[in-house]
């Protein structure tokens, strides 16, 4: 797909919007932006640039609602070009690492915390799958007030994802970059009713253990400027503390 290109008022509110979308869940309107922020142009202005978003592919009308939501395509615009990451403070780091480091000397015991952390952390499902397929996650309960997994269908579809390694490492090898994170929303997946999910996973490794695969399940919506640094801390965090099994 060609991807069109912005001007740089375009690219002004489609990021307004996505930060909004992001925090929110809500559509985003004209009025909202025009109040929020300051854009120095009209409602107006702002509507018809709305629409030409939408009609470039990276907004959608929900329901009947005049506002607008990021796209698949909009989100990973977003993630490559225009957020800033936030990542981990030093304190942060250190006491991750603390928790971690107990559990050195065992794989089991290890991806459990760190999936508990991470889960914590990120207010997602957290999910580590190591190559012989032993799977660990935590994080159930924060999905629970998300609206995405109000729909029955879409909270089954994902836990039963989760109970089902062989799928699970499906899903992780459609990464196709050299990139640490990965990141798969929307049509990634080709399964029904993971459209409104998304998924930021790395790769780590655990000495003579193997490869591994750590990452966080959520919303299309994820926090991605606080989620993808910390992600990328944890793949290495564990890659350093069994570098020597």
């Amino acid at each position: 797909m060609d991807i069109p290109t912005l001007t740089d008022r375009q690219i002004q509110i489609l990021k307004h919007i996505i930060e909004e979308y992001i925090q929110s869940g809500e559509p985003v309107g004209s009025e909202t932006l025009d109040k929020k922020y300051n854009l120095g142009v009209s409602p107006a202005t702002i509507r018809n640039e709305m629409v030409i978003l939408t009609q470039q592919g990276y907004l959608e009308q929900l329901h009947t609602s005049s506002g607008r939501a990021p796209t698949p395509v909009a989100l990973k615009f977003y993630i490559r070009q225009l957020m800033q990451e936030k990542s981990l403070s030093v304190a942060e780091e250190v006491d991750v690492k603390s928790k971690i480091w107990d559990y050195r000397n065992e794989a089991g015991k290890l991806l459990r915390e760190a999936t508990r952390i991470l889960a914590q952390k990120t207010d997602s499902i957290a999910i580590a799958i190591t190559q012989h397929g032993d799977v660990y996650h935590a994080g159930y309960a924060n999905i629970l007030d998300v609206p995405e997994f109000f729909d029955i269908d879409v909270t089954k579809t994902v836990l039963s994802i989760l109970d089902d390694g062989r799928q699970l490492k499906v899903i992780f090898e459609k990464a196709y970059s050299d990139d640490p994170i990965h990141i798969l929303l929307g049509d990634d997946f080709d399964i029904e009713f993971m459209q409104p999910c998304g998924i930021v996973y790395t790769k780590f490794t655990m000495g003579s253990y193997g490869e591994g695969t750590l990452g966080v399940i959520g919303p299309s919506r994820l926090n991605y400027p606080y989620i993808i640094p910390v992600i990328r801390y944890f793949g290495r965090l564990i890659s350093e503390v069994t570098q020597e099994w």
